[in-house]
């Protein structure tokens, strides 16, 4: 098994109605459509937004898309007509989820580095 950063997986992009977030993670293959199931969990997305969404989170599945759209509720600070935040509307959002790691298994982990992407523990820093 490698680890992989979410964003070798897959793209996001987010926006936001009033106090709630929402993120789609969309991924570029459908054959990582199963590890994002299986790993972009509320409770893991919980963890990783720690601090910044004080409500519920709610998940979709797409199957159709590869995708999934996760609902952040009261994650804004009051949404963008109330928040002093230097992003209210959230689109940072999509990039704070696709520095979620990813356990990925070794066939796919072959298809991630023909297309030239690299595990947490190949890229360095220069």
């Amino acid at each position: 098994m490698a680890q992989f950063l979410l964003r070798e997986l897959a793209h996001a992009r987010s926006g936001d109605k009033g106090d709630t977030s929402n993120i789609g993670v969309i991924a570029y293959r459908d054959e990582f459509y199963p590890l994002i199931l299986a790993q972009v969990t509320v409770e893991r997305v919980k963890a990783h937004f720690r601090g910044l969404v004080k409500g519920r989170i709610t998940r979709y599945e797409l199957p159709r898309f590869s995708a999934i759209n996760l609902v952040l509720e009261e994650s804004l600070c009051g949404g963008v007509t109330r928040s002093l935040s230097l992003d209210p509307h959230g689109k940072s959002y999509s990039a704070l989820i696709l520095t979620l790691v990813i356990e990925v298994d070794d066939a796919n982990a072959a298809l991630l580095r023909e297309a030239g992407r690299k595990a947490i523990d190949e890229t360095t820093e220069n």
